[in-house]
């Protein structure tokens, strides 16, 4: 089960994190003054990861990443590091097929 894990960080902001069936962490957002605006985060997520042309796909010599941007060409969130291409676009098909029905959890 994917799930959206909504918390405070030391600052006392809130933040999310996107986790995968397995625990890994997927993605940590920006952080947020209001849980209504980290709320709008994780809803521009699940949208987002729906489109295609949201993720651009990046590579060089020896690594692979992609960004999932939104509507306006902002960088919603950058991946991890790949070592193949098909690592990275096996995490883009995990993320579009997860992320919308991942449950929300708040942490105390």
């Amino acid at each position: 089960m994917w799930k959206f894990e909504i918390y405070k960080d030391k600052a006392w902001e809130f933040r999310f994190r996107l986790k995968a069936w397995n625990g890994q962490i997927i993605l940590v957002s920006e952080w947020y003054k209001t849980k209504a605006s980290c709320d709008n985060g994780i809803e521009s997520v699940r949208e987002n990861s729906q489109l295609d042309e949201r993720y651009e796909r990046k590579e060089t010599n020896s690594w692979f990443r992609f960004n999932l941007k939104a509507w306006n060409g902002q960088v919603i969130w950058t991946s991890e590091t790949y070592t193949t291409e098909a690592a990275r676009d096996n995490w883009i098909k995990s993320v579009t097929n997860n992320a919308p029905d991942a449950k929300v959890i708040e942490e105390e």
